[in-house]
């Protein structure tokens, strides 16, 4: 270890008391094929495979002793090379998030980047070939101390493989930018780094590591070390080549440089800088200089962890991985009761996707009703289609795709179909009469300890269920559209909900692996009243007189999933239009009904914008239909309008106590409405920007969380 090296690493370790730290454990053993003795470096933390091996000061400042050992070996001619494996399902998934979380001052986030260079880079100076088998989990970091070595095989069984540090805020800052596009050429290296994590993070298989070109060789997980020691051997012998492609430099490296960028431009509009720091490095290791490439990352790490958006990332982050699997004000999970069968109330679109949601994660029987066979049947075979669907891509098996669908049924006669059932949830439209009507009738046939769920999106629970004998076991289990896909659940505690009910809803919504937040039984709950909020505004922009185009572009520097008007199409002008009527009764200073809205749901419009143009282009029908004012805002003052109202709403929602703390708002709007990291939900941004001070008179968030620590 050299001096700098150690006082860089001690230096970060006396900022982080509470590393989790990983050892990196030599031991030495005989190739096959008598080749000669080699060096297996295994990272270990001490735990099992549900807390993953990271790379904090002192887990490094342990890796460059084994490093030390092994390069005195290597020196003295006593091994031929050097092996670098994970514990048990897990490789390492990189640097230790608690500790970045710590740094008050630049040079201490710039000592972080070069300590993890030093070390890194020493796997490639060892005088002997180096190989990382990459036995799991490989994240960040991770990833990243492989790509240092000579040679590198993956485990079939991987799960998942990646670099996410662009989705947190950051950028690969040990070796990511710079290595990675001069090992697999620099569009595959724009796919890993900035296309995957900008879409959800997205992860690699083990396959998929190796036909990128990552990994030299793919093993089974079985027995994937023996099979990599024995590829090593093969490979020290000269029995195998390993041939890589040659990396093209000319205009193909500046088109995927400029393909990133768009992705960039489509994801987050400019709004967090990561993504552009990574690009940048991209472009300028063309030239293969790595000296130079490493600098630039150390820079740009330590430039990202003092900005506002890479605590924001973390933030949102430790909500999604922490505070997610911990529901605030959750009931005692031992008061749950079994759920052997589930009944739904419906089998229109909603009612479909929940039932093949129950069906495949609670493989309990489930059974649709509505008002006439035709639609139970076209409910069943939704089901059926979407299994058969699972089935061709390999997600399922024969057997498994007969035993899913032998468990979804339907019927017309409540009665019969919910006689048994531990847990009913309504999918019918936004009718309180309607939902009342439908949980008389099932309360009537149900057991005494079944659940009755509504999956409601602005309506009173409390209401709804006002009117049965046993109003204590009704709940609000409000799914969000694609149910698939988002994976929030807002609970709702009506004002008469028992705790056997609620933790029996929570029990459910664990094995749907939804994340559930407790919201009260307050007027849209949480997601749907800030973005009616927040469309509300934009909304009166357009009516006052506001250009649709200068409206519809004036929250694009927050870097939203999707612009106003497109967020309006996919809810549907109509579900809107009904969600608001709902608001404006509880709330009618705050929030309007937009005439100009009413129209177009009057006139069966569905879309604002001509479907499929090239750039958002208005429906001369719907722009027929509009009557507006003389005032035309800027797309500045359509933005505070917006997030002064979003401000003032988030605080009146935690004044009324609608959920426990300003970060299950967060929470919500990441999971339900996907809503970047970078923003750490919406109130680390609007306390970073001055809103929530000029709105509501002060901060959500105390300085140090989703910030830089004073």
């Amino acid at each position: 270890m050299s001096t700098k090296t150690a006082e860089l690493l001690k230096g970060a370790a006396e900022l982080f008391p509470d590393e989790v730290v990983t050892q990196a454990h030599v031991r030495h053993l005989d190739l096959p094929g008598g080749v000669g003795r080699f060096a297996l470096i295994t990272l270990d933390n001490g735990f099992d495979h549900t807390k993953p091996t990271t790379f904090g000061p002192a887990s490094l400042a342990n890796l460059d002793a084994a490093l030390d050992q092994v390069e005195k070996e290597a020196k003295a001619g006593e091994i031929v090379g050097v092996g670098l494996t994970g514990k048990p399902f897990i490789f390492a998934v990189g640097a230790d998030l608690k500790g970045v979380e710590l740094l008050k001052e630049h040079k201490d986030a710039l000592a972080i980047g070069q300590g993890g260079h030093a070390v890194f880079r020493r796997l490639a100076d060892l005088g002997v070939p180096t190989f990382a088998y990459y036995n799991g989990a490989a994240m960040g970091g991770g990833v990243e101390v492989g790509l240092h070595c000579n040679y590198r095989t993956v485990s079939q069984a991987a799960p998942a493989f990646g670099l996410p540090e662009v989705f947190l805020g950051l950028v690969p800052g040990w070796g990511g930018c710079a290595l990675l596009p001069n090992l697999i050429g620099a569009d595959r290296a724009v796919s890993v780094i900035i296309e995957n994590s900008l879409n959800q993070n997205k992860q690699l298989k083990g396959p998929q590591v190796y036909e990128l070109g990552i990994a030299d060789a793919l093993f089974e997980g079985a027995d994937f070390l023996e099979q990599s020691l024995r590829w090593t051997a093969a490979v020290l012998k000269g029995e195998i080549e390993v041939v890589r492609p040659e990396i093209d430099r000319d205009e193909a490296w500046d088109q995927a440089v400029a393909r990133g960028k768009q992705i960039a431009d489509e994801k987050v509009h400019g709004a967090a800088p990561a993504a552009y720091r990574a690009l940048d490095i991209i472009a300028a290791a063309k030239s293969g200089d790595l000296r130079a490439g490493f600098e630039a990352e150390d820079k740009a790490l330590a430039d990202l962890i003092m900005g506002g958006e890479l605590r924001s990332g973390i933030y949102a982050f430790n909500l999604v991985q922490k505070r997610a699997k911990r529901p605030a004000g959750a009931p005692d999970k031992s008061l749950a009761r079994p759920v052997t069968k589930v009944g739904i109330v419906g089998a229109g679109l909603m009612a479909s996707q929940l039932a093949m949601l129950f069906a495949r994660r609670l493989e309990v029987p489930v059974v649709l009703t509505d008002i006439d066979q035709e639609r139970v049947d076209k409910g069943v075979a939704y089901v059926h289609e979407e299994i058969d669907k699972l089935l061709l891509k390999g997600r399922v098996n024969q057997d498994k795709a007969n035993r899913l669908k032998s468990l979804v049924t339907g019927s017309l006669d409540k009665a019969t179909a919910f006689a048994d059932a531990d847990f009913v949830i309504e999918a019918v439209f936004e009718e309180m009469s309607l939902k009342q009507k439908i949980f008389a009738e099932v309360e009537a046939v149900v057991p005494e300890h079944a659940v009755l769920a509504t999956n409601t999106s602005s309506l009173s629970v409390t209401e709804m269920a006002s009117k049965l004998k046993h109003p204590e076991r009704v709940v609000g289990f409000h799914f969000f559209n694609p149910v698939a896909v988002l994976p929030l659940l807002e609970i709702v505690r009506a004002e008469k909900t028992d705790d056997a009910s609620l933790a029996t809803a929570f029990s459910v919504a664990k094995s749907l692996k939804k994340t559930a937040v407790l919201v009260k039984d307050a007027p849209a709950f949480v997601v749907n009243r800030v973005l009616t909020r927040f469309l509300g505004e934009v909304l009166r922009s357009i009516d006052e007189g506001t250009p649709v185009d200068v409206a519809d572009r004036a929250l694009a520097p927050l870097g939203l999933p999707m612009s106003p008007i497109v967020l309006l199409e996919l809810v549907g002008p109509a579900v809107a239009h009904h969600v608001s009527g709902t608001l404006h009764t509880a709330f009618p200073d705050r929030f309007g009904v937009s005439e100009n809205l009413g129209r177009i749901v009057e006139a069966g419009k569905r879309n604002l914008y001509v479907p499929g143009s090239a750039k958002p282009e208005l429906d001369p029908e719907v722009e027929a239909l509009f009557q507006t004012g003389d005032v035309a805002l800027t797309e500045e003052q359509v933005r505070e309008r917006a997030l002064d109202a979003i401000a003032q709403e988030v605080r009146l929602m935690l004044d009324e106590g609608v959920v426990a703390e300003a970060q299950d708002i967060d929470l919500c709007l990441i999971t339900g409405a996907g809503w970047p990291f970078h923003l750490g939900g919406i109130t680390p941004y609007l306390d970073r920007e001055g809103v929530s001070e000029r709105a509501t008179g002060r901060r959500f968030l105390e300085p140090g969380v989703a910030s830089v620590p004073a």
